[in-house]
């Protein structure tokens, strides 16, 4: 080969640049910014896995089913910004077709009697309570029962063998009555003061026994 047909010095190096370039922006278009910063503008880093390394990591959180009938403890994805997190079990939320209604309840109970106080409530339905004795202490059982399940059935949510009130909250496990039993065991007559909340059907007072 002649020294004229050989390419000129400068021309070799340009091409060799350009050639670095080109292969400069197809590594990065095709590997650096899919695997960097999961941006993909020709879909080769999708193809090639790439995109997952720069993807966030999996975050998870326990939220407690507090009303049953899913998994006690549901292990939940976070999602992307802007995303809810799916609840274990929505029925946290109901949605009521009328208001929560109130009532207080004056219940006298004389020397060595027992009453009964229950509220009627459909499944699922939530009631908050309070009560207190005017004076001294008595014996009170918080439970609940249906007749579908039998006159032997019965649930105790809580028991007290000497107290002068209490506070709490109920979401009814099953349709039927949920109250208090009280016995006053004194030599002296109370009066309990009664005050229910919620989405209760009725109250009934079974009177003194």
């Amino acid at each position: 080969m002649n020294e004229s047909s050989r390419p000129a010095p400068n021309k070799r190096l340009i091409t060799s640049v350009l050639v670095a370039v080109a292969v400069g922006v197809l590594l990065l278009l095709t590997i650096v910014l899919p695997a960097e910063y999961g941006v993909d503008p020709l879909g080769v880093g999708g193809l090639l896995g790439l995109n997952a390394m720069n993807a966030q990591p999996t975050r998870t959180i326990e939220i407690t089913d507090v009303v049953g009938g899913n998994e006690l403890l549901s292990e939940v994805e976070v999602p992307d910004f802007g995303d809810p997190t799916p609840l274990p079990n929505p029925a946290v939320h109901q949605d009521e077709t009328q208001p929560p209604q109130t009532r207080t309840l004056q219940v006298p109970i004389g020397p060595e009697e027992e009453t009964e106080i229950k509220t009627v409530l459909g499944e699922g339905k939530m009631v908050l309570y309070s009560w207190k004795v005017d004076r001294g202490d008595i014996y009170s059982d918080f439970h609940g029962h249906s007749p579908e399940f039998g006159s032997e059935f019965f649930v105790r949510y809580e028991e007290h063998q000497e107290g002068s009130g209490n506070d709490g909250s109920l979401v009814a496990p099953f349709t039927g009555e949920h109250g208090w039993y009280w016995l006053n065991y004194n030599e002296f007559p109370v009066v309990v003061t009664l005050t229910v909340n919620g989405y209760f059907d009725d109250i009934i007072d079974y009177g003194i026994f």
